[in-house]
C-alpha cells in the first residue's frame, strides 16, 4: 500500500489509488484537508484542526506555514519571521556535507515553542505522521511507503529536508513530485487529453509555474519556474500590512510618557488573531458573492476597524499576483513555445479560487485558464497515481521531469561551472574534469552550488567535501573529473575522482539547514520509545473526541424534553451526565469510555422522544 503525499502550507491531503479509482481519504470526522498546523500544549503536541483552533488563543506555540521554513536558514529569515507570531531563533551550526561554519550560510533556523525549539524538518514530520495515521484509519492497513509532492523550484536543501521529514515520521519516500507535475498527472489521468499544458500552481505558501507536454501517456516536463516565497500567504498579508502599519502610526501618536503602547510587532497572540482574521477576509472575497469585508480587531490597546472593498483588495493583491508574471514568460521561453501554443493553462491551489488570482492568469497567458479541477485535492489525487505507478498497478502512464535550477562547483575566481543546467531531464549525469590551480596540490576542495548566477556568491552554497591524496605535480596537469547524478527525486549526488590515482571521493549532498545524521538518529531512538506514549496520547484524544458530541448533545435536548421525563429519568441523566463531565477532565480514556457508554444507556428513552417530536413537527408542518 503506497499513498500520495500533498504536503502543502496551509493544508495537508493523503490519497490513494482504491480499485483503479484515485481518492483522498477522510481523517475520522470526515474532514479531507489536514490544516499544517502544530500546536505545543501543556498537555501534549496537537496536530490539525485541533491545533488550528490554537493559532489566535495560544500563537506563541502554534506553528504554521512550515513549509515555507524548510531547508532554509536563519539569516533567509531574518525579515519574514518578525510577521510570524511563533519565535525562530538560530540554533546550532550546519550538518553533514552542508556544513554551515565552512560555506557561510550562516546557523540553522529553529522555532521555539514550549520549552524547547524545533526545526522544521521536525514540525514537518509530526505532520506527515498525523497523515499517516489518518491514511492507517482509512485502509484499515500499516502505511509505511508514500510518494510526497514539494514544489517544483525547490532546491536540493528543501527536497532532501522534505525526505528526512517523512524519515521522521516512519515513512519511506519512494518518490518526491513536483507538484505541477502531480497535477497534470491527475489533469490527464482519466482524461486522455494531450497537448502542451501550463500548470499555474499557486499554493499557500509557494509558486510554480510547469509546461508540460502530454502525449501517448507520458507526461513530459519541458521547464518549470516558480518562486518558494510566494503563495496564499503573502495576500494574507495584503490585509495584516494595512493593519499593522496603522497600529504602528496610533503607537508613533500616542502619548510617549507612561502607558504609551508596545510595537504590536512583539505581541505575538495579536500576530496571530490578525493573520487569522486576514486568511478569513481572503478566503470571504473567494466567494463572487462577496463585496465587502468588516476587519475588526480588538485586543486589549490594539483597536483596528476597516470595512475592505473587493477593489481594494484586489487593488493590494495584483501587486502581489504580479510577481507570478516573470516565472511564467520565463518557463515559455526556457521551453521554447508561445502562450498561444498551449492547449490548456490549469489552475492549481486554494487561492486560485480568486477572481484576482484568474484575472492575472488570464493576462499573462493570453486565454482562459482552466478552474475545473479540485483546488485543494488535485496535487494529493496526482501523488497517489504516481504511487499506484510505483506500486505496479499502472504501466500506462509515465513521467519525465527536470531539474529546476542548475547545479555546479565552485572554480578559481569564484565563479559557477555548471555541470547540469535547469530544466535537465532527470534523473540525469554529468561529468566534467578539471585541474589544480597551484603547484604541488595534494587535494582540491570541491564546493557545490545550486543556482542561475556567475558568481557562486549569488547561488546557494549546497555542499563542500575534499578529494585528497592527490600526487603533487604542476598546475594543470592532474586531471580530476567530477560527476553530478540527480536521481529521480531530483536529488543530487557528487562525485570525485582522480583521473591519475583513481581515487574517489563521493557525497550525497545534505541539506545545508537541517539536522545532522546524529540528531536524526537520537530523534528515531525518542520516538521510538515514545511510541507508546503516543499512542496513548492519541487513544485519549480520539475517546475524547467521540464522548464530548455526547455530552453536548444530551445537555442541549435534555432541557426541551425534561417535562416528558420522571423525576428518577431526570436524576439518572444529570448524574451521567456530570460523570462523563468529570471523566473528560480526567486523563483516563477507559474511564471516559464507560462513563459515555453509561450515558448512552441512560439517555435511550430521551433518544426516542426526540425522535418522535421531531416527526411530530414535520407531519405539523406538512
Amino acid at each position: 500500500m503506497i499513498v500520495g503525499i500533498d504536503l502543502g502550507t496551509t493544508n495537508s491531503l493523503v490519497a490513494c489509488v482504491v480499485d483503479g479509482k484515485p481518492r483522498v481519504l477522510e481523517s475520522r470526522d470526515g474532514r479531507h484537508l489536514v490544516p499544517s498546523v502544530v500546536s505545543f500544549t501543556s498537555q501534549g503536541i496537537l496536530i490539525g484542526d485541533r491545533a488550528k483552533a490554537l493559532k489566535v488563543r495560544d500563537a506563541g506555540n502554534t506553528v504554521f506555514s512550515v513549509k515555507r521554513l524548510l531547508g532554509r536558514g536563519f539569516e533567509d529569515l531574518r525579515d519574514s519571521a518578525r510577521s510570524l507570531p511563533y519565535e525562530i531563533v538560530a540554533g546550532g551550526e550546519g550538518g553533514e556535507g552542508g556544513d554551515d561554519g565552512e560555506n557561510g550560510e550562516g546557523a540553522v533556523a529553529r522555532i521555539r515553542a514550549g520549552d524547547r525549539t524545533y526545526t522544521a524538518v521536525e514540525i514537518s514530520g509530526m505532520i506527515l505522521k498525523e497523515l499517516k495515521l489518518q491514511a492507517e484509519a482509512a485502509l484499515g492497513a500499516a502505511v509505511t511507503q508514500a510518494v510526497v509532492t514539494v514544489p517544483a523550484y525547490f532546491n536540493d536543501s528543501q527536497r532532501q529536508a522534505t525526505r528526512l521529514a517523512g524519515r521522521l515520521a516512519g515513512l519511506d519516500i519512494l518518490r518526491i513530485v513536483n507538484e505541477p507535475t502531480a497535477a497534470a498527472l491527475a489533469y490527464g489521468f482519466d482524461r486522455k487529453r494531450e497537448g502542451l499544458v501550463a500548470v499555474y500552481d499557486l499554493g499557500g505558501g509557494t509558486f510554480d509555474l510547469s509546461i508540460l507536454k502530454i502525449r501517448d501517456g507520458i507526461f513530459e516536463v519541458l521547464a518549470t519556474h516558480g518562486d518558494t516565497a510566494l503563495g496564499g500567504d503573502d495576500l494574507d498579508r495584503v490585509f495584516a500590512r494595512d493593519v499593522f502599519e496603522t497600529l504602528a502610526r496610533n503607537v508613533a501618536g500616542a502619548d510617549s510618557g507612561a502607558g504609551a503602547a508596545q510595537d504590536p510587532l512583539s505581541n505575538a497572540d495579536l500576530k496571530g488573531e490578525v493573520l487569522e482574521t486576514a486568511e478569513r477576509a481572503k478566503i470571504a472575497f473567494a466567494d463572487p458573492a462577496c463585496s465587502d469585508f468588516l476587519f475588526e480587531i480588538r485586543k486589549g490597546e490594539w483597536k483596528y476597524s476597516r470595512r475592505w472593498t473587493r477593489a481594494e483588495f484586489e487593488r493590494g493583491a495584483r501587486e502581489v499576483l504580479e510577481r507570478t508574471r516573470e516565472p511564467c514568460l520565463q518557463a515559455l521561453r526556457d521551453a521554447g513555445i508561445d502562450a498561444s501554443e498551449l492547449t490548456d493553462v490549469l489552475l492549481v491551489g486554494g487561492p486560485t479560487r480568486l477572481a484576482v488570482v484568474q484575472a492575472v492568469a488570464r493576462e499573462i497567458f493570453g486565454r482562459e485558464p482552466n478552474s475545473s479541477l479540485h483546488p485543494d485535492e488535485v496535487v494529493a489525487v496526482g501523488a497517489a497515481i504516481q504511487a499506484d505507478i510505483l506500486a505496479g498497478n499502472n504501466s500506462d502512464l509515465l513521467l519525465l521531469d527536470v531539474v529546476p535550477l542548475s547545479l555546479g562547483i565552485e572554480t578559481y575566481g569564484g565563479l559557477m561551472s555548471a555541470l547540469i543546467p535547469r530544466n535537465t531531464r532527470i534523473p540525469a549525469v554529468a561529468r566534467e574534469t578539471f585541474t589544480t590551480y597551484a603547484d604541488k596540490q595534494t587535494g582540491v576542495d570541491i564546493h557545490v552550488y545550486q543556482g542561475e548566477r556567475e558568481r557562486v556568491a549569488d547561488n546557494r552554497s549546497l555542499a563542500r567535501f575534499k578529494l585528497k591524496g592527490l600526487e603533487p605535480a604542476p598546475a594543470g596537469l592532474p586531471r580530476i573529473e567530477v560527476t553530478f547524478l540527480v536521481d529521480a527525486d531530483g536529488i543530487l549526488q557528487v562525485s570525485a575522482r582522480d583521473v591519475k590515482t583513481g581515487h574517489q571521493q563521493a557525497i550525497e549532498v545534505r541539506p545545508s539547514f537541517g539536522l545532522t545524521e546524529g540528531e536524526i538518529a537520537r530523534m528515531l531512538e525518542s520516538s521510538a520509545a515514545q511510541a507508546p506514549a503516543d499512542a496513548a496520547y492519541r487513544r485519549l484524544v480520539e475517546v475524547r473526541n467521540d464522548n464530548e458530541p455526547i455530552l453536548r448533545a444530551t445537555e442541549r435536548h435534555l432541557s426541551a424534553i425534561r417535562q416528558h421525563l420522571s423525576g428518577d429519568e431526570q436524576s439518572l441523566i444529570a448524574a451521567k451526565v456530570e460523570g462523563l463531565r468529570r471523566a473528560l477532565a480526567g486523563e483516563d480514556p477507559a474511564a471516559i469510555q464507560d462513563a459515555g457508554f453509561e450515558l448512552d444507556q441512560s439517555t435511550k428513552k430521551l433518544a426516542d422522544l426526540i425522535v418522535r417530536e421531531a416527526i411530530k413537527t414535520q407531519s405539523e408542518r406538512t
